[in-house]
């Protein structure tokens, strides 16, 4: 998934194994401290991995952080058939009703407009005072600016 140009087409960099491996490592680690992840997404009628979707802390301080985000990947042969929506929609209820978090916030680069979508989709508003330059990459890079979408608990 990390090596497939329309799985990464908004990201600066592609995936090496070593980079997925030590993801998966910190992402295990995440969920033992933390209770919450980014959890794997399959199909349920066959089991086949189509990605993940879940909650996961920044790793970055920015204006808005410390800040749990909610966030996607699917591979792409599955794009546009509603599975990240309707994922995001159950980890949005998991992370209210289950965790009680207060907020939550999601983050990509402007022109991301179907995970823009997405976020309108589960309810999310977008933060336009929030948007940012993201601190981890060079402020000239052309994925650097970031919007920032909110949604709080009620």
């Amino acid at each position: 998934m990390g090596q497939d140009p329309e799985v990464m087409e908004f990201f600066p960099n592609f995936w090496s194994e070593e980079k997925s491996r030590d993801a998966v490592v910190n992402i295990r680690k995440h969920f033992a401290e933390n209770g919450f992840v980014l959890f794997a997404a399959e199909l349920k009628e066959n089991h086949e991995f189509i990605g993940f979707v879940g909650l996961a802390h920044l790793t970055f301080e920015a204006h808005f952080t410390p800040a749990i985000e909610i966030g996607w990947r699917l591979v792409s042969k599955h794009f546009g058939k509603g599975y990240a929506t309707e994922a995001a929609r159950d980890v949005l209820r998991f992370a209210f009703e289950e965790l009680r978090l207060k907020e939550l916030v999601a983050i990509t680069i402007p022109d991301n407009k179907p995970s823009r979508n997405i976020m309108k989709k589960i309810g999310m508003k977008h933060d336009e005072e929030g948007d940012f330059l993201h601190p981890k990459l060079p402020q000239d890079h052309k994925f650097a600016r970031h919007v920032l979408y909110r949604i709080k608990n009620f």
